[in-house]
């Protein structure tokens, strides 16, 4: 699998975007590669703020940013005609342009002309590599853990990088494999997996996470939901082709419905989820288990966040924790991920 080589550090662009649900990518590097992330910038007017120093192109250039990564997002990918102007004042300041969007960069006449004119990059990380396979279903060596979810957007990237931290801890072998814009900016590497075409889902993540060594862990990072119209397609590739040994539930504590579309879906139930994601993985691996529950609670006071992972804990039978609060719990999700015996029969 080809490895990105990116220009860093990045100068973050929220652009005209007021939701941090929307500005995801921004948000994921300012959490998991702060080291790499020299300063924020936004449109005039915009009062979204990440907590870094506010820096237009020119001034960042002079602190060390080699490139501008658009950390926002829109419906549907597109890169508003109104950033436009802001992402050429940067290539005049000397960095280059990083993408996740679904339409490519030199889509748009003016940034490839000023590109070209200014000799800047514009690097797209929503293409996938050439030449995937299909899928084959061959049992591959090495060990596999893929978080899933009741819904899209509600941590299973926050959750895969977190136990990849945590094996580490532990003295496992762990490599994060990425399958979204925001997880390959943070790990370097990886496949945009919703722009794989659908024939090639499988095989795309089973090239992701190839043979290994018996000891060691890739930890990969879920998308979508088998429960989400828009979004099952993408999930179920991705389970397959990883291949798991492992699967970690997660779900936003509160949440009821459905994300992204007009259409009323309630949320399933975690029964229902471990349910159709373990019928569906031991297609391709009979002995995939439930390691446990990662519980969103970024909504929830301390007390209400423990309680409601002690609620959800002793409802399932399962350990469940909130990864980004850590603390005991996480570690009990952890050992059960890890070791076989630490986890409840499924």
């Amino acid at each position: 699998m080809s490895v990105l080589s990116l220009p860093r550090p990045y100068l973050l662009f929220l652009g005209d975007v007021t939701d941090l649900s929307y500005a995801k990518t921004a948000a994921g590097l300012r959490d998991w590669v702060p080291d790499q992330c020299v300063a924020e910038w936004s449109l005039p007017g915009n009062p979204l703020r990440l907590g870094l120093p506010v820096m237009a192109p020119a001034e960042a250039a002079r602190a060390g940013a080699r490139s501008l990564v658009i950390g926002a997002a829109t419906m549907g990918g597109a890169i508003r005609p109104a950033w436009v102007p802001a992402l050429v004042e940067a290539m005049e300041a000397g960095l280059d342009i990083i993408s996740g969007m679904h339409a490519p960069l030199a889509g748009v006449p003016e940034l490839k002309e000023a590109a070209a004119r200014l000799g800047r990059q514009l690097i797209d990380v929503r293409r996938p590599p050439a030449g995937l396979p299909l899928g084959t279903g061959r049992k591959r060596t090495g060990k596999r853990l893929l978080t899933v979810g009741t819904d899209c957007a509600l941590g299973k990237k926050y959750t895969a990088l977190a136990l990849t931290q945590a094996f580490t801890r532990a003295g496992a072998r762990a490599t994060f494999r990425a399958t979204g814009q925001t997880g390959i900016l943070i790990a370097g590497g990886g496949v945009p997996m919703d722009a794989v075409v659908s024939d090639f889902l499988a095989g795309a993540a089973e090239a992701l996470s190839p043979d290994a060594p018996a000891d060691h862990w890739d930890i990969v990072e879920g998308q979508g939901s088998l429960f989400h119209p828009s979004y099952a397609g993408v999930s179920l590739g991705l389970l397959h082709g990883s291949q798991p040994d492992v699967l970690v539930i997660c779900h936003e504590f509160g949440r009821k419905r459905i994300i992204g579309i007009d259409a009323h879906y309630p949320i399933p139930s975690i029964e229902e989820v471990i349910e159709l994601n373990l019928m569906h993985a031991r297609r391709v691996n009979p002995d995939v288990r439930v390691g446990g529950i990662s519980l969103n609670t970024s909504k929830l006071s301390e007390d209400e966040a423990r309680r409601a992972i002690e609620t959800e804990a002793r409802r399932t039978g399962l350990p469940c924790a909130d990864p980004i609060r850590g603390g005991a719990a996480f570690d009990r999700l952890v050992e059960a991920c890890l070791e076989p015996e630490a986890a409840l029969a499924q």
